[in-house]
């Protein structure tokens, strides 16, 4: 299961509950966050290292996860060919001839099999939890892919579940054709306004705090239904109240010391690592409001032709500030991010 869905609305809040649970069934769980620049290869095999330890470790008979640990050896041994810093220790002899020909695509399903039946053979199973997979490359997108297929194929109890922005499905069918039938891609959204309505009113009401009608749906208005602001403005409305009811006049009183807050602590991180002609295109956008927009509008916004723009968006894409809902269509990632734009810049400029 592949978790899909915009910055803020709670995929990896989501993704530590399933890890909660999934420990409460009696898996082994391995929680990794995706980062720009660290490799698949090196990122999963410090956390696989534990559970094999740890599959080791349980009482049973066999030696699986011995075995286990030897692929692991080997899978190490072909990284450091690759990348000349890993400093993964595993005092063990290699497995040869498995995980070690330095191809990712071959050797990490090889790995996923042998640590899946370490736990097939120890009576329980693995959760691999990934998030922000977007930032993979293609070959190791592509990898990982193989190497669930695999693992299905074989009937071995271990499952990933993990969450990325929307462009995840398109990423993962572009890399392995038939990822559309390996995983689902359910996809995260925004609260209804009654759902919005509910998670500020009841946990108020357990503290005796009342929440009035107006003032919850001043907060859907200015916060779309998206959690992560939800929670911001429940949060200052709460803290400006001078009685246990909350009006509309209070949360409009909160929203100048939310969005500073939400300006500088959630979107400036963002801006802070765009580069000037990343601004302008995004500013660009901005411009012509919410929702997506065509890739020539935003070129007749910047005064530029069609075919230039091709480097900048890839590069915005890369960096997860954008992605596209359909074809020829942008859009931002990040729910009001277009707001933040034009407080954040103004006087446009092309």
């Amino acid at each position: 299961m592949l978790l899909t869905g915009l910055r803020g609305v709670g995929k990896t809040v989501l993704l530590n509950e399933i890890e909660r649970l999934a420990k409460a069934d009696g898996y082994q769980t391995i929680v990794i966050e995706a980062h720009e620049d660290k490799p698949l290869g090196p990122l999963v095999a410090q956390y696989l290292r534990g559970v094999l330890f740890e599959l080791d470790r349980i009482a049973g008979a066999g030696d699986k996860a011995k075995r286990g640990l030897r692929v692991l050896r080997s899978f190490l041994g072909a990284l450091k060919g690759t990348y000349n810093d890993i400093t993964i220790g595993l005092d063990v002899d290699p497995e040869q001839g498995s995980a070690d020909s330095g191809d990712l695509e071959i050797d990490l399903p090889n790995l996923f099999v042998a640590v899946a039946e370490a736990a097939e053979e120890r009576k329980c199973a693995v959760a691999v939890l990934i998030d922000e997979i977007q930032y993979f490359n293609q070959k190791e997108l592509g990898a990982l892919i193989m190497a669930l297929h695999k693992v299905q194929q074989r009937r071995l109890p271990l499952v990933l579940l993990g969450a990325g922005l929307p462009i995840l499905p398109g990423l993962a069918g572009e890399s392995k054709s038939y990822a559309e039938r390996l995983f689902s891609f359910p996809e995260i959204g925004a609260l209804s306004e009654e759902d919005t309505a509910k998670a500020l009113r009841e946990p108020a009401l357990a503290a005796g705090v009342i929440f009035e009608p107006r003032a919850l749906q001043e907060v859907f208005q200015v916060t779309k239904g998206y959690p992560y602001f939800l929670q911001e403005w429940g949060y200052q409305s709460w803290n400006q109240a001078p009685t246990n009811a909350i009006t509309l006049d209070v949360v409009k009183n909160a929203t100048p010391t939310v969005i500073a807050r939400l300006d500088q602590n959630f979107f400036r991180v963002r801006f802070d690592r765009l580069t000037p002609s990343e601004k302008r295109f995004l500013r660009a956008v901005a411009e012509l409001g919410s929702g997506a927009h065509r890739t020539g509008d935003i070129a007749e916004t910047l005064d530029v032709k069609v075919t230039s723009l091709g480097p900048v968006r890839a590069k915005l894409m890369k960096k997860g500030m954008i992605y596209s809902p359909a074809h020829g269509d942008m859009a931002f990632t990040v729910p009001l991010f277009d707001e933040f734009m034009i407080r954040a810049i103004p006087q446009f400029k092309q």
